[in-house]
């Protein structure tokens, strides 16, 4: 149950004032649906009013703010002129322009005779100064009203300045104080103002400088989320820890089979990664482990020596990936090696039907399967394990913290561990996995070659067209990236079928094709064939982007290079390099490149370090687009931009861990406030385990 202190601002948007359902619909796709998603909702501009000339004097092209006498209506002759109200004062003439007017009105709002008071932008037409559909018209008792600052906001289809400007002074009117959560010497040190009055004064920016993150009142309330998210994840932390696990040591006889059969040696981060994992699972708190490593760092290798750790001490483990292609791209690896230990495993897919998936659940329900590796299909209500002891999750980004429960779900005291090969700046790994200990493999093992990459103008696709041909006259594979259009896989699809058309004509048979729309049977067909060499070229859409290993493919062609963003396009690129001959990626834009576009395909030329690549594509891009608006895993932050408030994640961070030493229950007058912050942002998995002791 949320406190009764919020419910005025959890109610739906359509219980404010002149919120009906068709605005109320506007608003949810602009901002959300309920209230409180109005209060995060924050201006991204203003307009000044305050400047109050005489007519004589008044700038054109400024909005200005005008006291005068209304001297008489002109009806339009002609239905398409435009209806006018001729005012003054003491030094000329103004002239009030409305189209399609409704004179009853106007002359409600606009007496002849009178002394009124209008806003707009002036603008001289011919001899006459004008204003045309005045912004605001009131009496002389509104002055103080009319010539002030407004904040603009961010708007969508059919919802005007004015009527979202009334919804948000109504879900500030709705906004209670609240007993204050943040510490108070920090707070003094900052110089920031109780929530409330920092609400108010981030919706009623005074000048440009009051719209910038680091504004005091938008700090301020950056401060409270990025709280809000680390007491949560804190919390999630802790309540992991005080589960009951259990110790699990394996004696590493499996281990030692798979790396005598492996034609390398472990790097030493890959050892580093391992050892940690290992004492991990030793100790009797349960496990929360995140491995961060770039494409092609060897995390499979690690991940499958921990899960032998397991299976030598008597449990199973299960590998998760989020897609068909990627999961069998596990097992691929994983199986040959697993059978030079003696260890089956078992896959587990949405297409995998019949009597073979029939045997794989009986396998793992009677434990004569001790590894499983599969997708969203291993949290299935018909999967059952005999003794699940260790979860393996693989690009967590693409799962939600509650799908990782699920799967931990399917055993007792199961450890959890999580990996990704989307490097993740710093800053974004605190708020998405702050829950998290954290283990990166930063070498690449022996023998992967760098990637030779270009940057060239689509007009020069002919020559790219030529380089393709000489790679396939070579024996070379060949991957071609289309470009992303619209988030839409429809329209993705086209792209891809377009260019596949095209390369076929130039390239005969050898050009296969995959996209997001084909069937998985028909993916998987064609992926095999590419990985065979039946097929040379494999035009895709990004669905190629995760896991796919040809040793063979040697070029990358990414049309629309400047569509994609850098962590992206650095995944693609990791998908070549991994034999032992010379690679080529060419990066194709659509010039004029704008000068960020530039300058982040300059940096994917000049480093192959996933981890800086993500730190640039942080800096440049910020935090909301780096993993592509699809992703699921990642907060959605309404207040705080990590690429200028990472300080302030810093600081949040601390005060929770200091917090939770202090109060675990948040049971002191400030734990109780605390609680009010958590419910305010909805961070209420936190929550549950606070009620649940």
């Amino acid at each position: 149950m949320r406190p009764e202190v919020l419910n005025s601002l959890f109610r739906p948007v359509d219980a404010l004032t002149g919120v009906g359902p068709r605005i109320a619909k506007s608003i949810e796709s602009l901002a959300g649906e309920r209230v409180v998603n109005l209060l995060w909702h924050l201006p991204s501009g203003l307009i000044d009013r305050r400047y109050a000339p005489k007519v004589a004097e008044a700038r054109p092209g400024v909005v200005a703010t005008i006291t005068v006498h209304v001297d008489k209506h002109q009806p339009p002759h002609n239905p398409r002129q435009p209806y006018k109200v001729y005012c003054s004062d003491d030094t000329g003439t103004l002239a009030l322009v409305f189209f399609h007017a409704r004179p009853d009105y106007l002359k409600r709002k606009l007496p002849e005779g009178e002394t009124r008071v209008v806003s707009g932008t002036l603008e001289r037409f011919g001899k006459e100064t004008q204003i045309t559909h005045p912004d605001h018209i009131g009496t002389p008792q509104e002055i103080s009203r009319l010539q002030a600052v407004e904040p603009v906001y961010p708007l969508t289809a059919g919802l005007s300045l004015k009527v979202l400007g009334k919804a948000i002074r109504g879900a500030l009117d709705a906004a209670p104080e609240f007993a204050e959560w943040l510490d108070p010497a920090y707070l003094s040190g900052q110089a920031w103002k109780p929530w409330r009055e920092a609400l108010a004064e981030a919706h009623a920016p005074q000048s440009e400088d009051a719209l910038e993150p680091m504004a005091p009142a938008r700090q301020r309330l950056a401060c409270d989320e990025l709280l809000a998210n680390q007491l949560a994840l804190s919390l999630v932390r802790l309540n992991m820890r005080r589960l009951a696990g259990r110790s699990i040591e394996g004696d590493g006889t499996l281990g030692d089979k798979v790396r005598a059969a492996l034609p390398f040696a472990l790097t030493a981060s890959q050892e580093g990664a391992l050892a940690e994992i290992v004492a991990d699972t030793k100790d009797t708190s349960r496990m929360l482990r995140l491995v961060q490593g770039d494409v092609g760092s060897g995390k499979t290798v690690v991940a499958l020596l921990a899960m032998l750790n397991a299976v030598e001490a008597g449990h199973q483990a299960a590998l998760m990936a989020p897609t068909d292609i990627l999961a069998r791209q596990h097992m691929t690896t994983i199986e040959p090696l697993a059978a030079a230990a003696g260890v089956s495993v078992a896959l587990l897919t949405g297409r995998d039907k019949g009597k073979a998936r029939q045997g794989a659940l009986e396998g793992l329900a009677s434990g004569a399967t001790s590894l499983a590796v599969g997708t969203h299909a291993l949290f299935q209500d018909d999967v059952a394990f005999h003794d699940l002891a260790l979860a393996v999750v693989d690009e967590q980004h693409r799962f939600g913290v509650h799908q990782r429960l699920v799967l931990a779900a399917k055993g007792r005291a199961v450890d959890v561990l999580v990996m990704t090969a989307t490097p993740i700046p710093r800053t974004l790994m605190l708020t998405a996995y702050g829950d998290m200990d954290v283990s990166r493999i930063t070498e690449k093992p022996p023998g992967r070659r760098p990637v030779d990459t270009r940057v060239l103008p689509l007009p020069r696709l002919g020559e790219v067209v030529a380089a393709v041909r000489r790679a396939v006259a070579a024996d070379n594979g060949v991957y071609w990236v289309c470009p992303l259009v619209e988030e839409s896989e429809t329209l993705d699809a086209a792209a891809a079928e377009e260019r596949h058309a095209h390369l076929s004509d130039i390239l005969g048979g050898s050009v296969g094709l995959v996209h997001g729309r084909m069937k998985g049977a028909d993916k998987d067909r064609v992926m095999a064939d590419f990985a065979a060499g039946a097929v040379k070229v494999l035009v895709a859409t990004t669905v190629i982007e995760v896991g796919v290993d040809v040793p063979d493919a040697t070029v990358m062609v990414i049309e629309h290079a400047e569509r994609f963003g850098l962590a992206q396009l650095h995944q693609l690129r990791g998908r070549i390099g991994r034999g032992d001959k010379p690679s080529t990626c060419l990066l194709l834009y659509a010039p004029p490149l704008t000068a960020t576009a530039r300058a982040r395909l300059d940096i994917l030329r000049e480093t192959d370090d996933g981890f800086r690549i993500a730190e640039e594509d942080l800096r440049l891009r910020g935090a909301g687009e780096l993993l592509g608006t699809r992703q699921s895993g990642l907060p959605e932050f309404h207040l705080a931009d990590l690429a200028v408030h990472g300080e302030l994640l810093a600081a949040a961070r601390d005060d929770a861990r200091l917090i939770l030493e202090r109060d675990p229950d948040l049971e002191t007058t400030r734990g109780r406030a605390l609680r009010t912050l958590l419910d305010l942002f909805e961070r209420d998995t936190a929550v549950k385990y606070l009620r649940s002791g």
